[in-house]
């Protein structure tokens, strides 16, 4: 990704996250109607992601660790993610199928001043999207996310590799439930 298109993403973002109310009812705008050019079976396979979700560590299942709201927005071509995490991280995905590369493509920022670019596919019934991040010191390693349902939600496993991708290890396993009112 190029510097300007960077930037045009920060600014973007900036706009967009500059009020404080949920994704679901940011807007009261209605929204345009699916986009004819994301109604394909390609574009909608991320679907099953969007929803308002607890989120809890797959070995702590008691305790909620975030609150994940996951929509579409843009004509039903991109799906958006506000995690607000009880530690105080917040954070803001967009997903979007790029038809013309045959790849999915997510951008991630945070309140921590990260930025994550990742993209991949659909392997089986997992979506696989990984790319480049570094290490607290600095070190370059790579990151892979892995989504696929699971009984009653979704889960999100991610793991770090400081080889290339020739041997992986677990960084957070996430299972998102239905938000409990």
């Amino acid at each position: 990704m190029t510097r300007v298109a960077v930037a045009m993403l920060a600014g973007i973002l900036a706009l967009g996250t500059a009020g404080t109310r949920p994704a679901a009812s940011q807007s009261n705008a209605p929204q345009p109607a699916r986009s004819a050019k994301c109604a394909t079976p390609e574009h909608r396979q991320f679907d099953y992601w969007v929803g308002d979700w607890d989120t809890y560590d797959v070995n702590n299942r008691d305790s909620v660790v975030a609150r994940n709201r996951v929509d579409l927005i843009l004509g039903e071509c991109v799906l958006r993610e506000v995690y607000e995490g009880t530690n105080g991280l917040v954070g803001q995905s967009f997903t979007v199928y790029d038809a013309d590369r045959k790849v999915w493509h997510q951008s991630w920022v945070t309140n921590r001043g990260q930025l994550l670019l990742l993209e991949g596919r659909m392997e089986g019934e997992s979506m696989v999207l990984s790319g480049p991040d570094r290490a607290p010191d600095g070190t370059p390693r790579r990151i892979r996310g892995i989504w696929r349902r699971v009984e009653g939600g979704v889960r999100e496993t991610a793991e770090i590799s400081g080889n290339g991708g020739k041997t992986w290890k677990p960084l957070f396993d996430l299972v998102f439930r239905p938000h409990a009112p």
